[in-house]
């Protein structure tokens, strides 16, 4: 039985293979797919320079340039320590630890790589109120509908609130109903916000 449908698609499940690149396998006398990098051990090796020369595999011969490939070759003793280090690489700024405007955290100010994530991810963490009441998320989620700061009082909420009320109400928009949406959020959002510990 012959089988006149197309070519089943060859699975993806290989890390780094780049499908449909058009390239043939650089290994003598293969005519098979490039479909895998590999670095070009005579040529220039990736680096603070740029990323290096390339040569590109079909799977059979990737598998072998793996099986014999050794990272450290042509490095000096203390070139191959300093690469074995544990917290090698770390002392490298990254685009999203790189000095900004912003004040995004360095590597290099933090010993422990742990604490240059916490510290990043700490600069996202919502603002407080300044008079250390806290605020839950369902609290946040209210303000943002009513458009208010975290540091509202009850005053400026209730006028906020009568604002909402008067722009989105029907009978202020001729009987438009089309903002009815609005209005039940910014009522549910106050009705929220008037009970909530941060605003007692």
């Amino acid at each position: 039985m012959t089988n006149d449908g197309p070519a089943p698609k060859r699975s993806p499940r290989f890390h780094g293979r780049v499908e449909n690149s058009g390239r043939l396998c650089d290994a003598e006398g293969c005519f098979g797919d490039g479909e895998f990098r590999a670095p070009n051990t005579d040529g220039r090796r990736p680096g603070f320079d740029g990323p290096g020369d390339w040569r590109w595999y079909c799977l059979d011969h990737i598998r072998a340039f793996n099986g014999g490939y050794n990272f450290f070759a042509g490095m000096t003793t203390d070139e191959i320590e300093a690469a074995q280090r544990p917290l090698a690489g770390w002392e490298r700024e990254t685009r999203a630890f790189s000095a900004t405007p912003a004040g995004t955290p360095k590597w290099a100010d933090f010993v422990d790589p742990l604490d240059a994530i916490g510290a990043k991810f700490a600069a996202r963490m919502p603002r407080a109120r300044a008079d250390g009441r806290a605020l839950s998320d369902t609290d946040r989620r209210a303000l943002k509908t009513l458009e208010l700061d975290v540091d509202s009082d009850r005053r400026a909420l209730r006028a906020r609130y009568a604002e909402l009320v008067r722009r989105y109400h029907p009978d202020r928009n001729g009987g438009d109903r089309s903002h009815e949406t609005a209005l039940q959020a910014v009522i549910t959002a106050y009705t929220h916000l008037k009970g909530a510990a941060a605003f007692a």
